[in-house]
């Protein structure tokens, strides 16, 4: 019988439900045993604490009274050498005592008695000692004889020993019970595992035989897609065929953009050369400039075979030759020298930055070199992966930043709305000699 997706479906949810529930109670398991791990540890490393303090406490005892009994019977102060230091570890190893037994109350009428029991221990060993110091031999062999020290000392004892006795039995019964849960979470880890590999063994026998259905019913649906395969190859080439015309068709329109660009271009140097006023030929050249610039950005476009960037520096280049070029041709004396990092930018930008580099090389030309010959730079690089700088700089007679722009001051206003557009400011810097404007832009790093 066929195995519907539903079926598969259904069947999966239950085996996977039942596999789900037994993780879950093995993890339940595991959880709940390790938080008791956890507390038994913590109960085994307390009862641990206070066997070694009771031990230590008997011991430092048992040290101050040998050094006791060895001076009463000696005389000799040098068996007094550790007795300070044993009724400094009592004290600590009391305290310690203490610490440790405060989160049992029953405890507490056992420790003020041992107390007590030290304090007079001490007490009776200190009261010998200076007895023995002030040559009062009679009295000293009194208390010694009298047995006090040593009936406080076998019941001081008789407690340590039952408090070490009762942290032995709390240790035996943590680790018992430790054994106890390890048995019963192999115990739950085997169980639930059997249950998980039963579940996953179904669901994978019945997604085998549910995929292998499938697959032959893919065939089938292969044989019948064959013509549909063949109506979308020939649909995508049609796409491709008309992607390919509409780039021909951006590229002429490019093209003729340009070609109109450098015919208006040409009427304006003809009409220059008919004019004899200077301002107005010189306001017809600058003119034609800008034209040049922004035909030059279409001559890129329609030459570069990609329509959305224009490859900055070639513009840029060629664009300072035609300047270069022109100027020397009117008898400006200055050069331009060039220093472009590769970039691409939108066509937009491209022509604002044109336009830009145009007036400033242009009054460059026209102001920094009035009476000699010289250099203007024009230099283009990424500051960052966003950012890049323009700069033009010369070794003229300068000018104050603050000076009121030369001649009409239109190309000033032109650079200014330039840069405004693309979302710059020009930044004009003294040089000595000469002149300096900085301009940073924004710039793609994935142009794809």
């Amino acid at each position: 019988m066929p195995i519907s997706s539903r079926l598969v479906i259904n069947l999966t949810i239950v085996l996977l439900t039942v596999g789900l529930l037994a993780l879950t109670g093995i993890i339940s398991t595991t959880v709940w045993l390790g938080e008791k791990a956890q507390v038994y540890a913590e109960d085994a490393t307390s009862a641990q604490n206070t066997r070694i303090a009771a031990v230590e406490l008997r011991a430092a005892m048992q040290v101050a009274e040998s050094s006791q009994r060895g001076y009463l019977v000696s005389s000799n102060e040098i068996y007094l050498a550790p007795y300070d230091s044993a009724k400094a570890l009592v004290d600590t190893q009391l305290a310690r005592l203490k610490s440790a037994l405060q989160p049992f109350p029953a405890t507490a009428r056992l420790l003020d008695r041992l107390t007590r029991l030290v304090a007079d221990k001490i007490a009776d060993m200190d009261q010998t000692i200076a007895a023995k110091r002030e040559f009062r031999e009679s009295d000293a062999l009194a208390a010694f004889g009298s047995n006090r020290g040593k009936a406080l000392m076998d019941e001081a004892n008789v407690f340590l020993s039952s408090i070490i006795r009762t942290t032995d039995e709390r240790l035996t019964r943590g680790l018992t019970q430790q054994r106890s849960n390890a048995t019963w979470l192999r115990l739950v880890s085997i169980v639930g595992g059997l249950i998980i590999m039963g579940g996953v063994g179904g669901v994978i026998l019945t997604i085998y035989r549910y995929t292998r259905e499938v697959a032959q019913t893919r065939d089938q649906v292969q044989q019948l897609n064959a013509t549909l395969e063949q109506r979308v190859r020939d649909r995508t080439a049609d796409l491709v065929d008309a992607r390919d015309k509409a780039e021909v068709l951006l590229a002429e329109v490019n093209h003729r953009i340009a070609n109109s660009l450098t015919m208006v271009s040409a009427l304006v140097s003809l009409q220059s050369r008919n004019i004899e006023d200077r301002v107005a030929k010189d306001a017809l050249r600058e003119t034609q400039g800008r034209i040049d610039a922004i035909a030059s950005v279409h001559k890129s476009l329609y030459s570069s075979g990609d329509a959305r960037f224009v490859d900055f520096d070639d513009y840029l280049s060629s664009l300072l030759r035609n300047v270069e070029e022109a100027m020397r041709n009117e008898g400006h004396g200055a050069s331009i020298r060039t220093d472009l990092e590769a970039l691409k930018l939108k066509p937009d930008t491209s022509v604002n930055l044109g336009v830009i580099v145009i007036e400033l090389v242009a009054n460059a030309f026209k102001y920094a070199y009035p009476d000699r010959a010289g250099e203007v730079r024009v230099r283009l690089k990424r500051l960052s992966s966003t950012a890049a700088e323009l700069v033009v700089e010369d070794d003229g007679v300068g000018r104050s930043v603050d000076a009121p722009a030369k001649g009409s001051g239109l190309g000033t206003r032109i650079v200014t709305a330039m840069a405004r557009t693309i979302g710059a400011e020009v930044e004009y810097f003294p040089r000595h000699p000469g002149c300096g404007a900085r301009l940073a832009f924004a710039c793609p790093t994935d142009l794809a």
